[in-house]
């Protein structure tokens, strides 16, 4: 079942995740490396993730599988729980983690393992 549980489980198997709540105790703001990854908001049941390119969060968004994501570049989406296959869910997740994971300096990255 898709939830806050669910998310949180899935981003705290990632090498060097950890959860903050810079926006206040409603939201969970997943990071890597000090960079966002993905996060969790008060308002609707869903998580924002980033992708590759602003024409991938467009096309999430053209065939209804996500929603702008507010109040963050055009390349993130909100993917409203049960909106799509746990299985896309944990991809789309999985390549946000690796984007940012990828955009850290190789000192940092070669300290999460």
């Amino acid at each position: 079942m898709q939830d806050r549980a669910f998310i949180n489980a899935l981003c705290a198997s990632f090498p060097g995740a950890e959860v903050s709540q810079p926006f206040g105790p409603d939201h969970d703001c997943w990071k890597v490396g000090g960079k966002m990854f993905a996060i969790i908001g008060q308002i609707g049941d869903g998580v924002s993730v980033k992708t590759d390119h602003v024409e991938t969060a467009r096309l999430l968004i053209e065939t209804g599988r996500a929603i702008r994501a507010p109040y963050l570049h055009a390349s993130w989406a909100r993917i409203p729980f049960g909106q799509v296959p746990d299985a896309e869910l944990r991809e789309r997740i999985a390549t946000s983690y690796a984007l940012i994971r990828a955009g850290l300096p190789k000192k940092v990255q070669a300290a999460l393992g």
